[in-house]
């Protein structure tokens, strides 16, 4: 009859991936990225308002606002999120996305039934890719695997 071949210690404990980055670079990317994607999004969202138009003061103004806004929004859900089960978690980027696109698009001069019909479009689709993503790198309590 054949038998299991004892395992090694090594093979029992789960191995963590090697963190290559140090402390200093995770907080540079923490406070770096949502200030980033923030002026982008307020520099999309105000060219979108402005239609090719001339740059004014208003305009300038919108951005900036909106900048500080998705910002604000962003650094949020990647504070909170995680701390949530990963249902809530999923549906909390599916709301901040959703909503981002529907109002990126609602600066074009598009009706607020397409633009929200655009950001739930969106959001069903980040939905199913991050509940996807935690669903198979969770287990049933919520902790991390691997």
């Amino acid at each position: 009859m054949a038998h299991a071949a004892p395992a090694s210690r090594r093979m029992i404990t789960p191995r963590r991936r090697p963190d290559v980055f140090g402390e200093r670079t995770h907080l540079a990317v923490k406070v770096g990225l949502p200030i980033v994607l923030g002026l982008v999004y307020g520099y999309w969202a105000a060219a979108n308002r402005r239609d090719g138009g001339p740059i004014t003061g208003w305009n300038l103004l919108f951005g900036f606002v909106t900048a500080v806004v998705f910002a604000a929004l962003f650094a949020a859900v990647c504070a909170l999120a995680p701390l949530l089960r990963r249902e809530l978690h999923a549906l909390c980027w599916f709301v901040f996305a959703g909503g981002a696109v529907g109002f990126l698009y609602n600066q074009t001069g598009a009706s607020v039934l397409s633009s929200s019909g655009l950001g739930l479009v969106v959001g069903a689709g980040v939905l199913a890719m991050v509940f996807y993503r935690y669903y198979t790198h969770e287990d049933a309590a919520g902790r991390r695997i691997g």
